[in-house]
């Protein structure tokens, strides 16, 4: 199919914040209002920084400065409703050339165009500029780009918003087949020579209509080099370091791109617009609805294991919004969304959707508590002989005593403290020197026994306390053999509580 005037004589776009990854979009429609007419041809949009003015390229306007087969630059105000008014050419910047806009400032007050006002068609290929003042344009003058020679037809530029990027579309010396993109910087107010902008972006068909995000990191172009549905569809890359090094071009999809001629793609603010002869043989501009993909919102709920010490537990994870698909990195190692065969404890999982969005949140797995049982409480006496102080667990009623207490811990008691009494009597001792230096002594021995039983096994749940050591009962009259009057004061007791 034979290709329209505008997008065959000159393919250039304009500098707007973009997004190479859109989440969702609304359904490509025609651009309201009086943009678009019947019987011309429309391309081009270029945006004002704030989005509210729209710059544009008409073909087959009677109306036009030089004839109907010339381009002149046309303007519309957006309305509040998402209409334009009606469109006017723009006074000064017009003549009987080819005219376009090819960039503007971020203050609005440069615009680059085609450089058509060297008298003699075609004779300079190169840009422009115009300057605002009093709320007319001034005289283009030229800019200087070393190196810059365009012969043919077929050639565009792209500037961003910052002034201090060009990219171009032309067939250059380095260029694979037909037109490739190339680039030139700025500094110290100075233009570099075009730079071959690599095999990345460039193929042996054609790369048109460049269109560089506001943050310098993504290209939009067009291309019939890559693959696509029509006679050019419209990709991005993203750049991976220097201008000559990008990302495998990736096609904006079959809802934007048609299978005729899709070119001049921009972006201004939540819409995005580009050039296209979709419904008919001259071309129009469509515009889409960029929406915000919504915030990520997560919550989880958790399922205790069955059993104390178990590990059927599991956790349900709840994606309350957000933009599929979603990866998951759980703090136990998993990758899934909800997990299985958790024992009791915290688990902590981030989420990343397909935007970017980032969420964590925290589960918490139970289980079910050991009962509390009243466990009976244990009593144990020993009545000493005269200086005797020590006792082994290893016989008697004190094994029987300690064997409870470790039935008990076997059958679930979490813990038990043991009190002891010691008791002297006031029979005189030489060995330890005083009576109540004896009911001490009493009291450490069975707490060391006890202490060292308890120590492999349970030395976390058993609490050993000194309560008392004592001397009591009847004063000595020197009847130290009177055994039933003394014995009964000389004794160590257990207690477990």
């Amino acid at each position: 199919m034979k290709k329209s005037i505008v997008l065959s004589v000159i393919m250039v776009a304009v500098s707007m914040a973009s997004n190479a990854q859109f989440w969702d979009f609304s359904t490509p429609t025609q651009l309201k209002g009086t943009v678009n007419a019947e019987t011309s041809e429309e391309g081009i949009p270029i945006f004002s920084n704030d989005s509210s003015m729209l710059y544009f390229v008409r073909t087959f306007d009677e109306k036009n400065t030089g004839d109907e087969f010339d381009q002149d630059i046309w303007a519309s105000i957006r309305q509040d409703g998402g209409g334009y008014s009606e469109s006017t050419r723009i006074s000064g910047l017009n003549n009987k050339f080819n005219n376009a806009v090819v960039g503007m400032s971020s203050d609005g007050t440069s615009l680059f165009l085609l450089n058509a006002y060297d008298g003699k068609k075609d004779q300079k290929k190169g840009i422009a500029v115009s300057k605002k003042k009093n709320n007319s344009w001034s005289t283009p003058e030229p800019i200087d780009i070393p190196g810059l020679y365009i012969d043919g037809d077929f050639y565009g530029f792209h500037v961003n918003e910052k002034e201090d990027v060009i990219l171009i579309s032309y067939m250059g010396e380095n260029s694979l087949g037909k037109e490739d993109l190339y680039i030139c910087t700025k500094s110290g107010g100075t233009w570099s020579e075009p730079l071959h902008m690599g095999d990345d972006i460039n193929s042996t068909g054609f790369e048109i209509s460049p269109f560089l995000s506001k943050d310098q990191d993504t290209l939009f172009f067009s291309s019939d080099g890559f693959g696509g549905a029509g006679d050019a569809d419209i990709f991005y890359s993203v750049k991976q370091g220097s201008w000559t090094d990008w990302s495998k071009p990736v096609n904006l999809g079959n809802e934007i791109n048609s299978p005729k001629f899709d070119a001049h793609f921009s972006y201004s603010g939540k819409y995005a617009y580009w050039s296209s002869n979709r419904d008919r043989e001259l071309s129009d501009i469509y515009m889409i609805e960029i929406f915000t993909p919504p915030p990520l919102k997560i919550g989880c709920s958790a399922v205790a294991a069955s059993t104390n010490k178990g590990a059927d537990g599991s956790i349900d994870l709840t994606i309350e919004s957000g933009a599929a698909p979603y990866t998951f990195e759980w703090s136990n190692g998993a990758s899934t969304e909800d997990i299985l065969a958790l024992s009791k404890g915290k688990y902590t999982v981030t989420v990343t959707d397909a935007v970017g969005h980032v969420n964590a949140t925290t589960c918490y797995v139970d289980e079910p508590t050991i009962p509390v049982l009243a466990y009976e409480n244990y009593k144990f006496k020993h009545n000493f002989g005269y200086n005797k102080s020590k006792l082994s667990v290893s016989k008697g009623d004190l094994k029987k005593f300690v064997n409870a207490v470790e039935k008990d811990f076997e059958e679930g008691r979490a813990s038990v403290t043991i009190k002891i009494v010691s008791s002297a009597s006031q029979v005189p001792t030489k060995t330890f020197g005083t009576n109540e230096e004896l009911a001490k002594v009493r009291a450490e021995n069975i707490k060391k026994v006890l202490m060292k039983y308890f120590k492999n096994k349970y030395a976390d749940k058993v609490t050993v306390v000194i309560e008392k050591a004592i001397v009591d009962g009847p004063s000595y009259v020197d009847d130290s053999v009177n055994k039933s009057k003394y014995v009964p004061f000389q004794f160590v007791e257990l207690v477990t509580e």
